[in-house]
């Protein structure tokens, strides 16, 4: 099925596997922000869904020198005040919860920034002079997970909140993500592509995905695009806490286990959390499904976290395809949407 190109650009009405192809040229947009350099104690970022993947990535890399929360509800944390960097992010402009979480930013005199791709979110950032970073138009949110990025990085340089060679580094990624793709195209076989392979073995399962605190950010991303892509319950769970909790509910119940477990596995990881994969798997041998173990690629850590994003992409996309369905359309958001209003 998945070799047939006649039944796939049936499904793929859009060519999402065409989006997730070019991914990588995102990483190459310009941002004019009219950012100035701030002096601040804190940076929260409010975002939901896809508008907040960014962030969650930038806590993995690049990482940041003063305490930084991503907020995903309605309200800020109380401690936000003028010494606060607020970014709020959201692809439509009109995230309920992101503008709520804004103007509250605003009444407790927070210094603003605005990553948006339009609507009433950039409608506030240009009426009120707050930097915006002005993401081009995708299908979905999803979809720009690296405008995104490349955005925030933009602005944190902007701000002097970032060293500038990090926006040097993420550029340079996109080359290794043109060439990392080229292995999982529909035009490759499923007999030589990864990503095809991995989508027979999750069809019929709930997926859970697995990862140490480096490659988080991507299997909450995997987690996402099964959701979304796929229309397939997934979860996402996090070492060395698993260790501590979830680990002990695998032992036992349910006996039969309709799970698909993914574990995205990364040599950035410290040494101890590499151990605990190692053992785990030992331990639970023949009380869980066989972890399909990826070994992500890459020679930095930025490389690691966007070929493992870029690789979910692809083999949620295949699951959707299995499924029978067009990945792109997130239908029920979109009623849970307008019954709420």
């Amino acid at each position: 099925m998945l070799d047939d190109l006649k039944y796939i650009h049936e499904h793929d009405v859009i060519d999402t596997l065409g989006i997730a192809e070019k991914q990588w040229q995102q990483l190459s947009q310009t941002f004019q922000t009219n950012q100035a350099e701030v002096s601040v104690d804190n940076i929260v970022l409010a975002g939901m869904g896809g508008s907040a993947l960014a962030g969650l990535v930038s806590q993995s890399w690049p990482g940041y020198q003063v305490p930084f929360e991503l907020v995903r509800n309605y309200d800020v944390p109380a401690y936000v005040s003028p010494r606060t960097y607020f970014i709020a992010s959201s692809y439509s402009g009109d995230t309920e919860e992101t503008l709520s979480a804004l103007a509250q930013a605003e009444a407790k005199g927070a210094k603003i920034a605005v990553i948006s791709g339009g609507d009433k979110l950039a409608e506030i950032a240009r009426q009120k002079g707050y930097p915006l970073a002005l993401i081009p138009k995708v299908q979905q949110p999803r979809y720009a997970v690296l405008y995104d990025l490349k955005a925030l990085v933009t602005l944190l340089v902007s701000a002097g909140l970032s060293d500038p060679a990090r926006l040097t580094e993420l550029e340079a990624v996109g080359p290794f993500l043109q060439q990392a793709v080229a292995n999982w195209l529909p035009t490759v076989r499923t007999s030589s592509n990864p990503a095809k392979a991995l989508a027979l073995e999750c069809i019929g399962k709930s997926v859970v995905v697995y990862a140490g605190p480096k490659l988080y950010p991507a299997a909450y991303k995997w987690k996402i695009s099964f959701n979304e892509n796929a229309k397939q319950v997934a979860w996402v769970g996090q070492y060395p806490e698993f260790n501590h909790n979830e680990f002990i509910g695998w032992s036992k119940q349910p006996v039969d286990k309709p799970y698909a477990v993914i574990e995205l596995l990364s040599s950035f990881e410290n040494e101890r959390i590499q151990k605990r994969f190692e053992v785990s798997g030992r331990l639970l041998s023949g009380l869980w499904p066989n972890p399909h173990l990826v070994t992500v690629e890459g020679s930095s850590l930025i490389e690691q976290l966007l070929w493992a994003i870029a690789f979910g992409d692809f083999v949620t996309l295949y699951t959707a395809l299995l499924n029978g369905l067009n990945p792109a359309p997130v239908d029920l958001v979109e009623s849970f949407k307008k019954e709420l209003a």
